[in-house]
């Protein structure tokens, strides 16, 4: 009878930790940029692998000081790249694709920038400013603008901009 209640007790146990791991909120970051502030929340459960690695890169402080390099209006703003032209990436192996039915770019939604490859993004992502539906399944969807996005909208355009607009910080927070 004891170890009955030993192992029922476990099972309480393991049910109220998975219930509380369950209840936690997603992570957020929070950039501070040239042109203001925005927060991203990241879905981890959606894609895992990316945000793993993007939460390392912006602990390393990888982000800080990095210039938005291209910037369409209408479409989206890329960011990510140290060298600062949409060629570089960072010392991490790249990123399979994490593609799933239901993700889908949205206004404010935060994708992975890659090559041809699917599986080749790396540090570069990208925020679109309208729905942008057609990368759906092309792109790995990781996050979502949660506030801020006014300051997203008001970066220079331009590929490169003549001024960009610059991350001078990324932090990972808590609510």
């Amino acid at each position: 009878m004891l170890r009955i209640r030993s192992l029922f007790a476990g099972l309480v146990c393991a049910l109220a930790v998975s219930a509380a791991a369950a209840a936690a909120p997603a992570p957020r970051v929070q950039f501070k940029t040239s042109m203001g502030n925005f927060t991203v929340e990241v879905y981890p459960d959606k894609a895992p692998k990316t945000v793993a690695n993007f939460l390392q890169y912006v602990k390393d402080g990888h982000y800080n000081g990095i210039i938005f390099h291209r910037v369409i209006d209408g479409f989206m703003a890329q960011t990510g790249d140290p060298k600062g032209n949409g060629t570089g990436g960072s010392s991490l192996p790249n990123i399979p694709a994490e593609f799933t039915q239901a993700a889908q770019f949205r206004r404010g939604t935060v994708g992975m920038a890659r090559s041809q490859d699917p599986n080749s993004a790396n540090s570069q992502f990208f925020i679109v400013f309208d729905d942008a539906t057609f990368l759906d399944r092309q792109y790995t969807v990781w996050g979502q603008v949660e506030s801020g996005m006014e300051h997203v909208d008001a970066l220079p355009k331009g590929e490169p901009p003549r001024e960009p607009g610059k991350i001078v910080k990324a932090t990972v927070v808590t609510r």
